[in-house]
């Protein structure tokens, strides 16, 4: 019998990614993220899924981005009682992201019943916090090179992805042949993380797009900040910089430390991190010295770069503050948080920015800011845009195209096929389109739901 895959996710846009493989009456769920962004794609997180939960023999995850992961919970919740494996890391960070998403989506949906902006009556989350925590023990951490057996008869193996910490493809050896599955791959020059493994030989390899059409600046994400704060803290403004808690808070925190070492800022500038997920998460790096490029003094630095708030009530206070100040929260896209209380508290400033450090889906209030809105709407209400709003260009932790080609060619030959996923249309037909053109390899971009052979 053949070996298909099933794109349940993460075909034709940057989120949701799910790859269900099917052989002779067995299937697991390579990732299984949540989506995020447009409506349209949020409401797929409602849509059951066309295997029942139950019949699912197995979960591996490529990382613990929520749109790789974020989607377990509900499984879990809806009959998935079986393992999911991961990388020790990676099993440490849902420990911390998926109870905050489940937290997040009732604080959301409590806000949304108390001002009368839900269309559902009463507004409900997808999941809560202890949906989220119920669904932890089912985590089985592997070891980053070590082949393991999901299903009997079925191989499985991870390799680093650079990316965040954790972060692996995966190779699946199921009935003679051999599915490559990139994950997120990070860059070979990212400034904490190591670079991405080399790519094992297969037969078929799902390759990420994010950045599929460009390429990122040559300058580095201190050459592209350090000026922008140095304006701020002259004009005595509050930067409010959205930020994933995992991997981009480490990295601006890393950044900014360094300017003021280097004494681009002024050592009393004061930073504020503003995210509990993202204050567990750094301390991660200490545990998991070997995934990153950061030293032990480096590592324990981390900590001490920044006030790291925890509670809400230490949130709400920093409202009375007056800049200069930096204030980095999740999330990074602006999609939910307690980033949204400060971009709704100082977006109307013209003295303040609003930093966006990376990708920003489509239908983000990120990508809505970064389009040069003159509003955006939070919690129910439009929001004037008056802070200046500046996107880096130098700090994804993303590969661009040509890293994602080198990445390719360190194949020891070519695939027989390739599938471009975790991609916008637009990224993802242009990286087609190089990989067919460049490697001669056969490529193509495949729908939401649709069925390949491997």
């Amino acid at each position: 019998m053949s070996v298909t895959i099933t794109f349940l996710g993460g075909a034709n846009t940057v989120t949701g990614s799910k790859y269900l493989v099917r052989h002779d009456g067995h299937c697991l769920l390579v990732d299984c993220g949540m989506f995020q962004g447009y409506k349209l794609l949020r409401l797929r997180n409602w849509t059951p899924l066309p295997v029942a939960p139950d019949e699912i023999d197995a979960v591996l995850l490529t990382h613990a981005h929520l749109d790789h992961s974020g989607y377990l919970p509900l499984l879990a919740k809806e009959g998935f009682e079986k393992h999911v494996y991961a990388t020790p890391a990676t099993r440490d960070l849902c420990r911390i992201l998926l109870p905050d998403s489940g937290h997040i989506q009732e604080e959301d949906a409590a806000f949304a019943n108390r001002h009368g902006y839900s269309k559902h009556s009463p507004a409900m989350p997808l999941y809560t916090r202890q949906d989220a925590l119920d669904c932890l023990p089912l985590l089985k951490p592997v070891p980053m090179g070590k082949t393991f057996s999901p299903i009997t008869g079925w191989r499985a193996t991870f390799s680093s992805a650079g990316h965040i910490l954790g972060a692996a493809s995966l190779l699946l050896e199921v009935a003679g042949r051999r599915i490559l599955f990139s994950g997120d791959l990070g860059r070979p020059d990212d400034t904490i993380m190591n670079p991405p493994d080399a790519a094992p030989g297969a037969d078929t390899v799902l390759i990420e797009s994010t950045y599929g059409d460009r390429e990122h600046p040559k300058e580095d994400v201190q050459a592209e900040l350090g000026p922008a704060l140095q304006r701020l803290a002259k004009r005595g403004g509050v930067a409010v910089i959205p930020v994933f808690a995992v991997g981009r808070a480490q990295a601006l925190l890393h950044a900014i430390a360094q300017l003021k070492l280097g004494g681009v800022l002024p050592k009393t500038l004061p930073v504020f991190l503003d995210s509990p997920m993202a204050v567990h998460s750094t301390h991660l790096f200490e545990q998991h010295q070997g995934e990153h490029r950061l030293s032990a003094r480096e590592t324990r630095a981390l900590t001490h770069s920044a006030t790291m708030v925890n509670s809400t009530d230490e949130s709400k206070a920093l409202a009375s503050r007056h800049g200069p100040m930096v204030i980095l929260a999740a999330s990074g896209m602006a999609t939910g948080g307690r980033v949204l209380h400060h971009l709704a508290h100082h977006a109307g400033n013209h003295r303040n920015m609003i930093i966006l450090t990376g990708f920003q889906a489509p239908g983000t209030r990120g990508a809505t800011l970064a389009g040069g809105a003159r509003s955006v709407r939070i919690h129910g209400r439009d929001v004037a845009v008056n802070a200046q709003v500046i996107q880096l260009q130098s700090a994804s932790a993303h590969a661009d195209a040509n890293q994602l080609l080198a990445w390719l060619r360190t194949m020891p030959k070519a695939p027989d096929q390739v599938y471009v996923v975790h991609g916008d249309l637009g990224p993802a037909d242009e990286l087609r389109k190089r990989i067919k053109h460049e490697l001669g390899w056969r490529a193509l971009v495949p729908e939401h739901g649709s069925t390949w052979p491997t």
